[in-house]
């Protein structure tokens, strides 16, 4: 029974390395690499995080096979590596660091993006009869590899090099990978993405709103109503799943997008404030400085020189 258990771990292991052959094969050096097969594309880093990138995260999966990450939520820390499988259900603020990785053996992670509409169509396959009721929200769920999975994602890959057959046969190999999650210890917490009255997708209605219309000032009350939910209600669950208030998650994205400007499309610090609703130069100044750790032109000097690729991602 033992030696059978050690088999069936270096069988494991064999398993990951081949899909962080893969991933290497096809994301030949460090970065972002969107592949032809839609929702599919893999990260590839091979150093640690100096400063961890503030990003905005996206619905989907990591499947990580090599190297190791960190991301931060509020106060809440979660550490994985190629013996995880992450989840992230909500499009939330985090901070991420590589946290090991190296050219010998680089941080490698195929991400697989979530539609949320098919994603409710699958839930209701595997959940016919629906699903109980789930308190604990999670934007982020670190789950341990399914060996499934890895196998599914291998195949996956290996469609790469068949782009006709991939066309009709890699959209099957997905939906296998998120219903075999679904089926998984996991499942009854990331099903809340595809569920219409769970409270995860409540607060997403009222995040989805919040992330199209940031500028325009926040009331409390219409986000409310955006959820469905009751004022008090809905601020409790918006806090358990985002780990900030709803003007904390404004401010956010506020700040996330003045970023963006000054350091894609060149504008000046007075323009970028303005155009995502501060009225205060100052003020978006002092924000900006407190979240970011530096004021807006030193962030934005020190973007421009790190001569590693900046953060585009948000997911991986």
């Amino acid at each position: 029974m033992v030696q059978a258990g050690v088999g069936d771990e270096e069988k494991a292991l064999a398993e990951i390395t081949a899909l962080g052959n893969l991933i290497m094969a096809y994301a030949p050096h460090d970065g972002l690499f969107n592949f032809a097969i839609p929702g599919l594309h893999a990260v590839r880093a091979s150093k640690i995080t100096d400063n961890p990138s503030r990003v905005i995260s996206q619905l989907g999966v990591c499947i990580i096979a090599g190297g190791s990450k960190r991301a931060m939520l509020g106060k809440d820390i979660f550490d994985y590596d190629r013996s995880n499988i992450v989840v992230y259900s909500a499009e939330v603020p985090v901070s991420t660091a590589i946290t090991r990785a190296s050219k010998d053996d680089p941080y490698l992670c195929l991400v697989i993006g979530i539609d949320a509409q098919h994603f409710a169509e699958l839930t209701r396959k595997v959940y016919p009869h629906g699903l109980p009721k789930m308190q604990d929200l999670k934007a982020i769920y670190v789950a341990q590899r399914n060996q499934s999975i890895i196998k599914t994602a291998i195949r996956l890959m290996e469609m790469l090099a068949e782009p006709e057959d991939a066309a009709l046969i890699a959209p099957l190999l997905l939906d296998e990978i998120l219903l075999r999650l679904l089926r998984s210890p996991a499942g009854p917490v990331i099903a809340q993405i595809g569920v219409a009255d769970s409270n995860a997708h409540k607060v997403s209605n009222a995040i989805a709103w919040l992330r199209n219309n940031y500028v325009e000032p926040v009331k409390i009350d219409q986000l409310a109503q955006i959820a469905n939910m009751s004022t008090s209600s809905f601020h409790l669950h918006f806090k358990a799943l985002t780990s900030m208030s709803p003007l904390q998650y404004q401010k956010t994205l506020r700040l996330q997008e003045a970023r963006r400007l000054m350091l894609t499309n060149m504008v000046d610090v007075t323009n970028a404030g303005l155009s995502v609703g501060y009225l205060s130069t100052s003020q978006f100044s002092r924000e900006y400085s407190r979240f970011f750790g530096r004021a807006p032109k030193q962030d934005i000097a020190h973007l421009q020189a790190a001569p590693a690729p900046r953060d585009v991602q948000s997911l991986g």
